[in-house]
């Protein structure tokens, strides 16, 4: 690999945006691509797909073996509010090698006895989450039932354009709580991008169930063939 080449990919990758290096097998000739030209290459449809697998392969393209080396951000967890059902999703979504961020200005549940291991973030969402960077490859979670809570952080997720965006609730809820939003400058397509209720309806009732729910629908956000070149 050229050291032009090894640069260009090191910088894509501190500012995670994902790029894919293509490798013609045979003659070792290699070309970079960033996330953001992969719509207007010739292989539009094999890098895509690749991007969101999240793993490099080989493949055929005009008589060519191709290796397709991704360079892919780790993918992130935001979770709002220190509830029941964190204690469950935390280890999960690392289990899955997500870094896993839980925010809630309630220190009697955003304890380090209640989530082992994991970045507690026990201020407010508009002090905890400018530092985390939210990106692209962020999934957001809002689970604490407080508006005061939940509210502006789901607004901070929208400006930095989750891949997945989830709210705890019912849909009486979710639909008071998407005028209280647009109230406060969300759009409606802004509403529209939040999974709510949460998870997949698989009939989740205990807080481990609902965590496996909730894992399920933002791995099938982040995997399944929804275009998000970043």
């Amino acid at each position: 690999m050229k050291l032009e080449t090894l640069s260009q990919i090191n910088a894509e990758r501190a500012a995670r945006r994902p790029v894919i290096v293509i490798t013609d097998v045979v003659d070792g000739s290699q070309r970079m691509v960033k996330a953001r030209d992969i719509a207007a290459d010739p292989l539009q449809a094999e890098l895509a797909k690749q991007l969101r697998t999240g793993k490099s392969g080989m493949i055929e393209a005009g008589g060519n073996k191709l290796f397709l080396n991704v360079y892919a951000p780790t993918a992130r967890l935001v979770i709002i509010g220190a509830v029941h059902i964190s204690q469950a999703l935390a280890p999960l979504a690392r289990s899955l090698d997500y870094d896993v961020y839980v925010v809630d200005p309630r220190t009697a549940f955003a304890s380090p006895e209640r989530f082992a291991d994991v970045p507690l973030f026990a201020d407010w969402p508009d002090v905890a989450l400018p530092p985390l960077n939210v990106d692209r490859y962020t999934a957001f979670a809002a689970l604490t039932h407080d508006p005061k809570i939940d509210d502006p952080a789901l607004l901070h997720a929208f400006e930095r354009d989750c891949f997945y965006i989830g709210a705890l609730g019912s849909r009486k809820t979710h639909a008071k709580r998407g005028e209280r939003l647009k109230a406060q400058g969300a759009t409606d397509a802004d509403i529209a991008r939040i999974h709510a209720p949460i998870g997949l309806n698989i009939g989740a009732v205990s807080p481990s169930e609902i965590a496996v729910a909730i894992m399920a629908e933002i791995t099938a956000t982040l995997r399944l063939p929804i275009e998000r070149a970043a």
